[in-house]
């Protein structure tokens, strides 16, 4: 008997949620239609009819509301997952994930642990537009009290979902809605993916390619494409955006000795910039060329499909900014 499945990342999420509920009865799940409706993206499918309903709680549209309620929660020894429908929706409860969540432990001299994971769809969706777009991670990545994960495939997911829920910080698990469907083999016995940990996805010697969530499987169909000119690209996938794990990162970038880094969110201030300023500190010397970024154009996403799919980076963008970094 196979002791692999294929599963996609939907399912992943799911299977990990399940496991860390029966492993600890301190463990929740609590967010809009996550229970009878099974989940806005039936991450949670099953989950109600398992576990019952002071395990699997749907609440009001109130993020602010149920954000503070499950932030007191953890103060007091359950073991929180807060599902956002979209991260859009978390600057709702802003004022709770900022003002306590990730200041609670610093400002109660180390009395109060906030064991919380805040989770469920970060970026574009499909012709979502303006308001239901949003890359996250640079903006509450700056702020110090929490790990920021974005995973890019269903192995990933599970695996670093159950690290997220054991760990005591809080955590910010980031997704993409058009990721869910993606598959791949995982195992079936339990594991674990550690938290500030990045992978070599594919290993090359011409140049660095950074990347993590969805981005990286346009990283990778990238440098296969490269690969058919003789370029051989290396690709990390940061899978924990901080902490940052810079020393994978560092060793890549002085084999290779150039770097291209590729975020969904925008350029000013973004992940980029932070990874980018960070290999200038650690690698300058190794540097054969100057570091380049693909990111979301300046604007505001668009509705349109097609003004959309020239807003977000694509394989075409990233394929232009190998061949320009490699012919400097």
């Amino acid at each position: 008997m196979s002791n692999m499945q294929t599963v996609d990342i939907r399912e992943a999420l799911r299977q990990a949620i399940d496991e860390e509920i029966a492993r600890d009865p301190a463990v929740f799940i609590m967010g809009e239609e996550v229970a009878e409706y099974n989940g806005a993206y039936k991450v949670s499918k099953g989950l109600l009819d398992k576990w019952g309903k002071k395990r699997v709680i749907d609440t009001p549209i109130s993020e602010l509301g149920f954000v503070g309620l499950c932030v007191g929660a953890a103060m007091t020894g359950l073991r929180p997952i807060v599902e956002f429908m979209s991260f859009n929706f978390s600057f709702v409860a802003a004022d709770q994930m900022i003002s306590n969540a990730i200041k609670m432990y610093y400002m109660s001299g180390n009395r109060f642990q906030v064991p919380i994971v805040f989770r469920g769809p970060n970026g574009a969706a499909a012709q979502v537009s303006s308001q239901h777009s949003h890359c996250v991670e640079a903006i509450y990545g700056n702020l110090p009290g929490w790990h920021v994960l974005a995973p890019s495939n269903a192995y990933d997911a599970k695996g670093l979902l159950k690290s997220a829920i054991r760990d005591n910080n809080p955590i910010l698990f980031l997704e993409s809605e058009l990721s869910d469907g993606d598959k791949m083999e995982i195992p079936m016995h339990e594991y674990l993916v550690p938290i500030g940990k990045a992978k070599v996805v594919q290993e090359g010697d011409a140049l660095t390619l950074i990347s993590h969530s969805r981005m990286v499987t346009l990283c990778v169909q990238a440098a296969k494409i490269a690969a058919q000119k003789g370029i051989k690209v290396e690709v990390i996938d940061l899978r924990t955006v901080k902490p940052l794990d810079i020393a994978a990162i560092a060793t890549s970038v002085r084999k290779t000795n150039r770097a291209l880094l590729v975020e969904e969110g925008h350029r000013f201030a973004g992940v980029a910039a932070e990874v980018g300023f960070q290999i200038m500190e650690h690698c300058f010397d190794y540097l054969d060329a100057p570091l380049m970024r693909v990111c979301q154009l300046e604007t505001p996403m668009p509705y349109s499909k097609e003004l959309e799919k020239e807003t977000l980076p694509n394989v075409d963008r990233i394929l232009a900014a190998i061949h320009q970094l490699i012919h400097q």
